[in-house]
């Protein structure tokens, strides 16, 4: 597994409205919001780094958590001619913007890809299509382990096997919950790490430290075995959402 780490200096510009429209949304609801800020420009490209990689064949791409469209806008014009992206947003105001993008991007006529927003959690996603990538916005560790153990095996079976999932996680949030958040968050949150440490010693291919992003950032990607029988089960938890 490779671990790279992304240049210091590279320090991105954008976080004035749509930092603002983040804030506003995760007052309302983590779940449906996923983040408090924006990705940056250098988590974005480190989070659509496998579809440049398979690139030129046509592509079947699954975005999960899209927010305000702050990786959409890079991943669209990296979609080789032909391609399927599906985008999932449980945030309706959000979706709304992410049909607006879709509409009006110039990129999307040029390429013929085929572009469709859905406005669900990616648990409920009713669709038989599997993906080569699938790209998740959400940070896990807003979420209970149940929540956690339903998405990643969701991701699972979505991907075509061999397909990668690439994903973000803050650096540092366990520490600061362990310091900070009452005892009951910080048992959460480590019981989520260890739900992804799992995957990621089962299935990761890389992962990159994203620096110049508010907060910096770890990405990892994680493969799907070609043989579905090494999937990992999800627990069996009985939880409401």
């Amino acid at each position: 597994m490779n671990d790279w780490t992304t240049p210091h200096d590279r320090v991105p510009a954008q976080r004035n409205a749509e930092g603002w429209t983040f804030l506003i949304e995760a007052a309302r609801d983590l779940r449906t919001t996923g983040a408090v800020a924006p990705s940056g420009k250098a988590l974005a490209r480190a989070l659509t780094d496998p579809v440049r990689a398979q690139a030129p064949r046509p592509l079947a791409v699954l975005e999960a958590g899209a927010g305000t469209g702050a990786v959409t806008r890079t991943l669209i014009p990296e979609l080789p001619r032909a391609s399927r992206l599906d985008i999932v947003e449980a945030n309706p105001r959000f979706a709304s913007r992410l049909r607006s993008l879709v509409t009006t991007h110039p990129h999307l006529t040029a390429t013929s890809a085929q572009v469709n927003v859905h406005q669900t959690y990616v648990e409920q996603l009713d669709t038989d299509q599997r993906y080569d990538v699938i790209v998740s916005g959400l940070p896990l560790t807003n979420f209970t382990p149940v929540q956690v153990e339903r998405i990643m095996a969701r991701y699972m079976e979505l991907l075509h096997p061999g397909g990668t999932l690439t994903y973000f996680a803050y650096l540092g949030t366990r520490k600061a919950r362990a310091l900070t958040a009452p005892r009951a968050e910080a048992c959460r949150h480590a019981a989520v790490d260890e739900i992804m440490a799992t995957y990621q010693r089962t299935y990761a291919t890389g992962r990159w430290t994203v620096w110049a992003n508010v907060p910096p950032a770890y990405v990892w990607h994680l493969q799907r075995p070609l043989v579905s029988a090494d999937l990992i089960e999800p627990q069996s938890v009985e939880a409401s959402r």
